[in-house]
């Protein structure tokens, strides 16, 4: 990696819309720093920059090409989902809750086990950055709950008009899609058009997502957060889901 920055404390990412990977054998790989060091993650998620590392590993930030997205209008609902969320909707002690605890929905999506994957790359320090914007205000988190308990969730990132979509979990069958349903409806209600995925996954391509190019998701993306004047109420519950139905 020998020509890719390194960055310390006070250096600026490389803009992956005007300049190539730095190192074309480790393509959409934009820089490495030893930490994620204060105000470093806002500055990434305006470029298209996101990281993405392990424990055992410095911090890598990343810009794919192509990059997955999800329009929320292109979210696929069958029948099957809308039949899972009409019971959701109907059951009293089932219930969304937006921001109310953004350190157990993060916890959660950590500690998942995920099928084909050891491990998890939400390390301690991960954690801590996320955790962080939340109290900004540019990071959220979606809980799904069953009588109290979490059963499912999911956090977003959000600058301007940008929804970046960052993980998701399930302790019971579906959790997470009505999350994601919730998520989608809530953005065609205020008028997000475009929920970053980062990478490619048949999960999300089963959703509604799909691969594009990265030129074009930088373009979209300063289009985005260009919208500063919108105004996002993270208040909502589980009756959004009712657009499903």
């Amino acid at each position: 990696m020998g020509q890719i920055s390194w960055l310390g404390p006070h250096d600026s990412f490389p803009n992956p819309r005007f300049e190539a990977d730095p190192d074309p054998s480790v393509p959409g790989l934009i820089a490495v720093s030893e930490r994620i060091y204060p105000g470093q993650l806002s500055k990434a998620y305006k470029l298209g920059i996101f990281p993405w590392y392990s424990d055992n590993q410095p911090v890598l930030w990343w810009s794919p090409d192509p990059r997955m997205v999800l329009k929320p209008s292109e979210f696929k609902c069958g029948d099957s989902l809308q039949k899972i969320i009409r019971h959701f909707c109907q059951d009293t002690r089932s219930q969304i809750l937006v921001d109310a605890d953004f350190g157990a929905v993060i916890r959660s999506c950590a500690t998942s086990s995920r099928k084909d994957q050891d491990g998890t790359w939400i390390t301690h320090e991960i954690m801590d950055a996320y955790t962080s914007l939340h109290e900004q205000g540019n990071a959220h988190s979606m809980a799904v709950t069953e009588d109290g308990q979490i059963i499912g969730g999911l956090y977003c990132v959000s600058f301007g008009g940008m929804v970046f979509g960052e993980s998701m979990f399930s302790r019971k069958s579906n959790a997470s899609k009505i999350a994601l349903a919730a998520l989608t409806a809530w953005c065609l209600e205020i008028g997000v058009t475009m929920i970053d995925c980062q990478q490619e996954t048949a999960h999300l391509h089963s959703l509604g997502a799909a691969p594009i190019p990265r030129q074009a998701f930088l373009e979209q993306l300063q289009v985005c957060l260009n919208q500063s004047n919108m105004k996002h109420s993270w208040t909502f519950d589980k009756t959004i889901l009712h657009h499903w139905l």
